[in-house]
């Protein structure tokens, strides 16, 4: 009896290093097995196809010159009034003026208090462009939305910021069929609309 528990416990020990090869090469076949298929996920993902021109190019897109900034969470816009305007309008057969009422919704206060210090500028721009408008241009509904993308391209030209008109855009979107298409870097505009606080005309 007790040569034969002797010969069982001699085997035992030789039993649990086989198991622990084995469960040492499971594992290492798993690792394997999991860095294998993740490697091929990422190497046979599909990836974005490249925007092409006319003649089947990638166009090359530039990064925009100022990042826009995202509009966070439950903070209000910021306005920024100006004071009502009153100009005599371009009609030839009786004399029109208009006096409106603008404000410039903005999407930082720093920048409210930077277009404060170009007033004058600004104002002269409106001004400007109201004086080459006629009572018909501005009682339509258009008429109204291309003055108040006209004043916004206005109000941040003394900051530098050039903001292409839309018939300038509409031009470049029918090019010469020789020419190659090349795209602008698009550029962060800090007046993000006009708003009309009143709009007189008579």
């Amino acid at each position: 009896m007790s040569a034969a528990a002797a010969t069982a416990d001699a085997a035992t020990p030789p039993a649990k290093k086989g198991k622990k090869k084995l469960f040492l090469i499971l594992g290492l076949v798993l690792v394997l097995l999991l860095g294998g298929g993740a490697a091929a996920f990422f190497l046979l993902k599909p990836q974005a196809e490249p925007e092409l021109d006319e003649y089947g190019e990638p166009i090359e897109q530039a990064e925009p010159a100022h990042p826009a900034k995202k509009a966070e969470a439950g903070v209000p816009p910021t306005f920024l009034p100006l004071d009502p305007f009153v100009v005599n309008l371009a009609d030839r057969e009786s004399e029109r003026y208009a006096q409106i009422g603008i404000t410039l919704q903005v999407d930082d206060a720093k920048v409210a208090e930077q277009l404060k210090t170009y007033m004058p500028a600004i104002r002269n721009g409106v001004i400007m462009i109201l004086a080459h408008k006629t009572a018909d241009e501005l009682l339509s509904r258009e008429g109204k939305e291309k003055l108040a993308a006209e004043i916004r391209r206005e109000s941040v030209r003394p900051l530098g910021i050039e903001i292409e008109d839309e018939e300038d855009e509409a031009a470049e979107s029918d090019p010469p069929p020789k020419k190659r298409k090349k795209r602008k870097p698009a550029v962060h505009v800090p007046v993000e609309q006009v708003h009309f606080s009143s709009f007189i005309i008579q």
